[in-house]
């Protein structure tokens, strides 16, 4: 992986409840709230930003992976747009990517596809049986072709630390 563990093993640990909530929230509401996002950019800017200082990463890694925020923002509103995307969707995936080496954007893509299986059919699979009973009201147990992405796009990002911590 293209993070080295020490960046990612300081991140886990801040990101893993952020990314819960925006999991918990999508699930329960089919939102992402913004209080999240800006959450995940605060820990991204200002963990980054130490880490730099403590020399366990460089200024330019910091902000050449910041630039990533606005770029799959553009994609992700586009998609929006387009009617293929929540915008809290578009917002998490932006404010996720800084976590994310370029050059594992493959390796990403790929465990995004592996966790959206898994999330799907799970989701699918729960929404049928017992997840009504054990959470009822959620907003993504009504039938519909919505599913709650956010589960997904953390589940990803914090995957994707978690193999980048191990080396």
């Amino acid at each position: 992986m293209g993070t080295p563990p020490e960046v990612a093993i300081a991140f886990l640990p801040l990101v893993l409840p952020v990314a819960a909530w925006a999991a918990w929230s999508d699930l329960a509401r089919m939102t992402i709230p913004n209080r999240a996002v800006l959450a995940l950019i605060a820990v991204f800017a200002a963990g980054g930003l130490l880490l730099t200082a403590l020399g366990a990463w460089s200024l330019a890694d910091w902000a050449g992976r910041a630039a990533h925020l606005p770029v799959v923002l553009l994609v992700g509103l586009a998609l929006h747009a387009a009617g293929q995307a929540g915008a809290g969707d578009a917002k998490l995936a932006a404010v996720a990517a800084p976590f994310v080496a370029a050059g594992d954007l493959g390796a990403v893509l790929r465990l995004l596809l592996t966790v959206l299986l898994v999330a799907w059919a799970l989701h699918r699979l729960a929404r049928r049986t017992v997840g009504p009973r054990l959470a009822p009201g959620w907003a993504s147990w009504a039938p519909g072709p919505r599913f709650p992405m956010g589960i997904v796009l953390s589940a990803t990002l914090v995957a994707y630390l978690a193999l980048a911590a191990l080396g």
